[in-house]
């Protein structure tokens, strides 16, 4: 049988409602560990609080695993990145093949993402019922 991909995280339990958790996550870089972490700005780690569903049973301070399915992860890619990114080269490439000049065209592409955004930060509430991510507790 196959095993579902997912991604984790491992949080702290920040707070615990009825029917969600709050959960504390540190996001740190892949060079964290390296000897000039301390001067560069790029290696700095973010925290982050995840809500989540509660689906176990958990108190305020325990150590959790923050999961969500790879498929999500990857849909959250495609719709803050890939998307908006094939949005602007298209329309690059159609107002500069149409004979409008580079910088206009630039301009005009890069400008056709504040609308997607806006569509994107509006239609949130619907977006954000598809992604869903579940805790389980640390091993």
């Amino acid at each position: 049988m196959q095993q579902k991909q997912t991604i984790e995280h491992s949080g702290i339990v920040q707070a615990v409602n009825e029917r969600s958790v709050d959960v504390r996550i540190v996001s740190h870089p892949a060079c964290a560990g390296c000897a000039a972490s301390k001067i560069c700005d790029v290696s700095e780690s973010q925290e982050k609080i995840i809500n989540t569903v509660r689906n176990i049973d958990v108190s305020v301070g325990e150590e959790v695993n923050v999961v969500m399915s790879q498929n999500q992860g990857f849909r959250a890619l495609f719709l803050g990145y890939i998307l908006p990114f094939l949005l602007l080269m298209f329309i690059l490439i159609g107002l500069s093949s149409s004979g409008v000049t580079e910088l206009l065209a630039g301009i005009i592409a890069l400008g056709s993402l504040l609308p997607y955004y806006l569509i994107v930060y509006f239609l949130r509430g619907r977006i954000d019922k598809d992604f869903s991510f579940s805790i389980k507790k640390a091993e």
